[in-house]
């Protein structure tokens, strides 16, 4: 399979396999990369349908961590907009893979994209109710938030006064796209209830792993991931 690392805009890239007029944009999940495991997956699945696929790095992530710009929501929006310009000027039909956070960002910067489709493994989509878990978890308050601006907390995420208000003034309330779901059972990020709430409202297509957490990793869960794909595409 044919692999280009290139820069779109200044941010580090790759585009996986052969010319073609459709594509994929593959946005990873926290703490990962443009070239981590389920992103081969996808390539691998993708270009042999006659896909190519796009992935690249976000801030502080892969070749980007010794950068200066945060990994913030509003940063990540933006440079996403970026990557689908590119995509629309290469491929007449685009679709969209995202993991975690990368989901959560693709729901903003997206919605109301041409997008033939959309393939989310584990994702976020509620946000607010995750960086609220995380305040209650260490005992932060709105108030603290607000006059501190940033709280390292001891799982290594920092929380951020302007993520939090970009988060609660711009809420997922638009997404006609087709979308596919892959979920762990026993993913305790994204609590069971929000996926399901967000698979009726937008009327997705999901499917459940038994015994999987967020994070997929183990041989079984990326059969599952990897079966999910030849299954859906």
């Amino acid at each position: 399979m044919e692999k280009k690392a290139l820069q779109i805009n200044g941010i580090p890239s790759v585009l996986w396999g052969n010319p073609s007029e459709k594509g994929f944009i593959a946005v990873h999940g926290n703490q990962s990369h443009k070239m981590d495991r389920p992103i081969e997956l996808l390539a691998e699945n993708a270009c042999a349908r006659g896909y190519q696929v796009v992935s690249f790095d976000l801030p502080e992530h892969g070749d980007r961590k010794q950068e200066s710009t945060l990994c913030k929501v509003q940063n990540c929006v933006e440079e996403l907009r970026e990557i689908l310009q590119y995509a629309e000027k290469n491929w007449k039909q685009i679709r969209l893979f995202a993991n975690s956070m990368g989901a959560y960002f693709s729901l903003l910067a997206y919605a109301g994209a041409a997008l033939d489709g959309a393939w989310f493994l584990s994702p976020v989509v509620d946000m607010q109710r995750i960086i609220q878990n995380m305040m209650g978890w260490f005992h932060v308050t709105e108030q603290q938030l607000q006059e501190q601006q940033t709280v390292a907390t001891p799982i290594g995420q920092t929380l951020y006064w302007d993520y939090y208000v970009y988060v609660q003034t711009h809420p997922v309330c638009e997404w006609g796209i087709p979308t596919h779901i892959l979920y762990g059972s026993r993913d305790e990020l994204c609590e069971a209830d929000t996926i399901s709430k967000f698979v009726r409202q937008f009327s997705c297509q999901l499917e459940t792993v038994p015994e999987a957490e967020h994070y997929f990793h183990t041989p079984e869960q990326l059969q599952a991931l990897n079966r999910w794909m030849q299954k859906t595409f």
